[in-house]
């Protein structure tokens, strides 16, 4: 396994890490024993960076891989938790919540569910609108200080967030979603994140399947997130899946998968940056291991680039009201 230093303050982790969002739904019914043999699979492959939420599955998500990682010795692996985004018992999402006395609350039942006495890398899952950036990440500073937490992040900011942030804790990295058809992080975050030393665990690099060359017009079912999102839609979907189509001859001529090539991509976009993949199959966890072979050279990064230029995407990737909430949108 290749590594990367998150950030200039964090660990050192796995060149490619594990999103387990999908192991508690979002994209529809998922296989308990299937998700527990796929992390252990990631961690006999070296994976060891594996990202959840306190609001994936309203908990599920984090007995899950507290579950998974009973076999392993705490020392191996890292554990990045985002919190404060809150849902309703029909699993509806009802806004953010990061006032300190909740961050304090979140972690506690976080260790609690996972088994764990301390998180890796903590972070807001969003910015709340009603609590100052500083006062969120004094909170989780406590908590550092305290040992319960060894690292802090942030998730969907924007540059000016992300300097605040910085000034009252040295932040290890952004998770943001970042892809061969989402670079807006390009304009300036990324920039701002490099001169602060913030690391990028990159998020949504295969656009929750859609350039994973794997996915179908109208596949999304019942309780998948992908049958409201706009680039999943209609003439979007049409429009995104030729770029796809573009891209696989470019794979092919390369020698590997779409979802490949789209991994690498990303990770040739400097060493700061490490893709978590969002596999929930073994099948799909070794293709992605696999984009950690590809080694693009200028010449394939131009042909990317000319299959799927920046911009090329039909759709936004959240509806309206979620794209107005991010404070990343606002650069």
């Amino acid at each position: 396994m290749q590594h990367r230093q998150l950030g200039a303050t964090g660990p050192r982790t796995s060149a490619l890490g594990l999103g387990c969002m999908g192991m508690s739904g979002m994209y529809g019914p998922a296989d308990r024993a299937e998700s527990i043999a796929t992390t252990h699979a990631a961690l006999d492959a070296g994976i060891t960076l594996l990202d959840t939420g306190d609001f994936y599955g309203m908990g599920h998500n984090e007995m899950l891989i507290g579950e998974a990682l009973r076999r392993v010795g705490r020392d191996q692996v890292q554990i990045s938790v985002k919190l404060g985004a809150q849902r309703d018992p029909a699993g509806g999402w009802i806004g953010i919540d990061a006032r300190p006395q909740a961050v304090k609350t979140f972690l506690a039942y976080s260790l609690q569910r996972l088994g764990v006495d301390y998180i890796d890398v903590y972070r807001p899952a969003r910015l709340d609108p009603q609590v100052p950036i500083e006062d969120t990440i004094g909170a989780i500073a406590e908590l550092v200080q305290a040992g319960y937490v060894r690292h802090i992040g942030l998730s969907e900011v924007g540059a000016e967030t992300i300097r605040r942030a910085a000034a009252v804790h040295p932040i290890c990295d952004l998770q943001i979603e970042y892809s061969l058809i989402s670079r807006g992080i390009e304009d300036r975050i990324l920039g701002v994140c490099r001169e602060l030393g913030v690391a990028i665990t990159a998020y949504g690099v295969l656009s929750r399947g859609l350039i994973s060359g794997h996915w179908r017009k109208d596949a999304a079912g019942a309780g998948d997130f992908r049958a409201f999102s706009p680039r999943f839609q209609g003439e979007n979907a049409d429009k995104n899946l030729a770029l796809v189509e573009t891209l696989r001859a470019v794979a092919e001529a390369k020698g590997v998968s779409v979802a490949q090539i789209a991994i690498a991509w990303v990770a040739a976009q400097g060493e700061g940056i490490v893709p978590l993949v969002g596999a929930r199959r073994r099948d799909r966890l070794t293709e992605a291991l696999g984009a950690l072979e590809v080694r693009l050279t200028p010449d394939d990064l131009a042909a990317i680039e000319q299959a799927v230029p920046k911009g090329a995407a039909s759709g936004e990737r959240y509806a309206a009201a979620q794209m107005h909430s991010l404070d990343s949108e606002r650069g």
